[in-house]
Parts: C-alpha cells; sequence; structure tokens
C-alpha cells in the first residue's frame, strides 16, 4: 500500500497552454456577414455619366477631321452647300494650321471628329483642344 500511496502524492497537475479559438471565430463569423451584405451596396466602378441628346438644329456644312492609327490625319469640309470637298491628308504637327486657315475661310463651320476606335484618347483631347484654342465653340464627336 505504501506504493499506491507515493503514486497519489507524487502526481503533478498539468496546466493547458492552448488558446480557446471559438470567440474569435464567432466575431470572425460575424464580420464576414457585414462585409457580405454592405459590398451589393458600394460599386465603386460606376460612373455617373451625363445625358447627351442629339443636337436640334445639326450643321448642314462641317469641318470633318479623320484621325486613323498610325498618325494618318486628315481633314476636309463636308456639307450640303460646298458638296464634298477631296479630304486632304494632313500631319499631325500642320493640323492647327490647316484648321486656322479653315476656321479664318469660314468662321462659323462646326467641327467633326471621326476618330477610329483603336485611335488613343489622348489624340483625339488634343484636336478637340487645339479647336477650341483657335474659337471654334461646336465641336462633336462622330459614333456609329
Amino acid at each position: 500500500m505504501s506504493g499506491f500511496s507515493s503514486m497519489r502524492g507524487g502526481r503533478t497537475r498539468k496546466f493547458k497552454a492552448e488558446i480557446n479559438v471559438v470567440p474569435y471565430i464567432d466575431v470572425m463569423m460575424v464580420l464576414l456577414v457585414i462585409f457580405m451584405v454592405s459590398a451589393p451596396l458600394t460599386n465603386p466602378s460606376v460612373i455617373n455619366l451625363p445625358n447627351a441628346a442629339r443636337s436640334a438644329t445639326p450643321p448642314t456644312e462641317y469641318i470633318e477631321i479623320t484621325l486613323k492609327p498610325g498618325s494618318q490625319t486628315s481633314i476636309r469640309i463636308n456639307g450640303q452647300k460646298s458638296g464634298l470637298s477631296p479630304a486632304e491628308s494632313v500631319p499631325g504637327d500642320r493640323l492647327k494650321q490647316k484648321l486656322q486657315a479653315l476656321h479664318d475661310d469660314k468662321p462659323d463651320l462646326a467641327v467633326m471628329i471621326s476618330a477610329d476606335k483603336d485611335i488613343k484618347y489622348d489624340d483625339v483631347i488634343k484636336v478637340i483642344s487645339e479647336a477650341k484654342t483657335l474659337g471654334i465653340n461646336r465641336v462633336g464627336l462622330a459614333t456609329k
């Protein structure tokens, strides 16, 4: 019996050093549900575009600037009064001079820009900016 009592007295208690993760899982589940509910409410890719209506009086005669890939730019006067003038190929650096000459000749003409869909946005903006700096108020973009 002495062996039995020594075993009983010599037993030591071991403490468990574990983290109880159940409360953390509960908190994470609540956060997950909150994010799942709030995610569809905010859509960052939506852009509020303005409405563009067709012009009430489309111009019968206008300057057409055609932009094609590979820096091929052509300019012509298009309309019913003058007939269809042949398109004149103009280098990009001379476009402003040619546009200035056409604007000085007929200052009431509007400008229509027909750009290929593969043209950089920056190139179209440069042409619009050049037309505006020359004092042309009516500048439009051709679409399908």
